[in-house]
């Protein structure tokens, strides 16, 4: 167990820190920036990446809505859940420490939305709560389908890390400019807790909505998929 909660730490880590470090670094750079589609592409690699590293260790999850999805759908031991939740939120505070610490180091240091997810006012679009729930709730529910039915035994082996990347890179390139997408509470709660005000304000939602769509996906894959 220590292994697989290590696994899933060190996955988380590499989502934030890939990820939100392209956003907070990379994505307006002055000339080369590498903007929305970037930043999508950067989160999509670091699940690749990482499900491919160690995958085989803790299932690859990275996503305390991907935990809940996959125990709604029979996958994985509701016994090891808390543990999973709490190894992948300690993971995404870490790589938002280190991210802090690293923008910090610059002279004209402004901390600013630091790829905090948030709705309304703090949108990207100025996007409201109602729009912000409904894209969390369908983008995580679908995310959890392409995660069960990639990983299922009726399709080929090895190639599950491939869809689940591409997946989350499409999610992004959808719903940045809606949430600055968030579809993983760990990731939100990181960003949110260096921001602070109103994105731990509005941290709720970035729980309440992913772990809906989470449950949700495992109940259609229960409906539609095989019952492994």
């Amino acid at each position: 167990m220590q292994k697989k909660l290590i696994a899933e730490f060190l996955g988380t880590f590499w989502l934030v820190f890939g990820g939100c470090g392209s956003a907070i670094f990379a994505a307006a750079f002055p000339s080369l920036g590498i903007g929305f589609l970037g930043v999508a592409f950067a989160f999509g690699l670091t699940v690749l990446t990482m499900a491919f590293a160690v995958g085989g260790i803790s299932g690859g999850h990275f996503n305390p809505a991907v935990s809940v999805g996959l125990t709604v759908a029979g996958r994985f031991p509701g016994g090891q859940l808390v543990p999973y939740i709490i190894a992948q939120v300690i993971g995404a505070v870490v790589a938002a420490a280190v991210l802090y610490l690293i923008a910090s180091g610059k002279a004209d240091f402004q901390l600013g939305g630091f790829a905090a997810n948030g709705y309304g006012e703090h949108s990207p679009g100025g996007y409201s709560m109602v729009s912000a729930l409904v894209a969390e709730i369908v983008l995580t529910l679908f995310f959890l389908v392409v995660i069960l039915g990639s990983t299922s035994s009726k399709v080929p082996a090895g190639f599950a890390p491939i869809a689940i990347g591409l997946a989350l890179t499409l999610i992004h390139l959808i719903s940045i400019p809606i949430t600055n997408t968030s579809v993983n509470p760990a990731r939100s709660t990181g960003q949110a807790i260096f921001v602070g005000g109103w994105a731990l304000q509005q941290l709720w939602l970035f729980w309440v909505a992913p772990i809906v769509g989470g449950a949700l996906g495992g109940l259609v894959w229960k409906l539609v998929g095989d019952s492994e």
